[in-house]
């Protein structure tokens, strides 16, 4: 598209910056295509917001569900803002049944990357995937042979985890 020329040749600006990187451009198509056909080729996509929000809720489906996507965007020391990539999810507002694990891993990327604390945000991720080891899950992951709990339940049991 026209409108991601710009976008193309800032890449290449910035990206001389940063020579150990590998930079592949890819169009929007081809990009979703090659996340579902070999998702482990990606470390890190940069895209503006349009592309991005697509490409994020086809990248949830890999992970279970846009509930396990924490995201971040940062600024050049690592300040940002940390959130999960589904949005507040108005539709089951109020209803205790949202994933809570996408808010709990977004908590560990912000002590990680903005506050230097590795070592908390691996106990908050360790405690995460005790809870996934149990079997619980909220309903957007849950699966037969999982125990299907509430957001404020899961919540609580990586609290416990921890």
């Amino acid at each position: 598209m026209e409108v991601t020329e710009l976008w193309r040749e800032i890449v290449d600006m910035v990206s001389k910056e940063y020579p150990e990187v590998t930079v592949n451009h890819m169009y929007v198509d081809n990009a979703a295509m090659q996340l579902v056909f070999n998702p482990k080729q990606f470390d890190v996509m940069v895209t503006g917001n349009m592309f991005g929000d697509i490409l994020s809720d086809e990248a949830s489906m890999l992970t279970g569900s846009i509930g396990m996507l924490a995201s971040a965007s940062l600024d050049a020391n690592n300040k940002g803002m940390y959130e999960p990539s589904h949005g507040s999810a108005p539709d089951i507002a109020g209803q205790n049944v949202a994933n809570p694990l996408a808010t709990i891993l977004s908590a560990a990327m912000m002590l990680r990357y903005t506050l230097g604390r590795e070592d908390l945000a691996v106990k908050i991720e360790v405690a995460v995937s005790k809870v996934l080891d149990q079997g619980l899950r909220t309903g957007d992951i849950c699966s037969a042979g999982m125990t299907q709990v509430s957001c404020s339940d899961m919540g609580d049991a990586v609290v416990a985890a921890l």
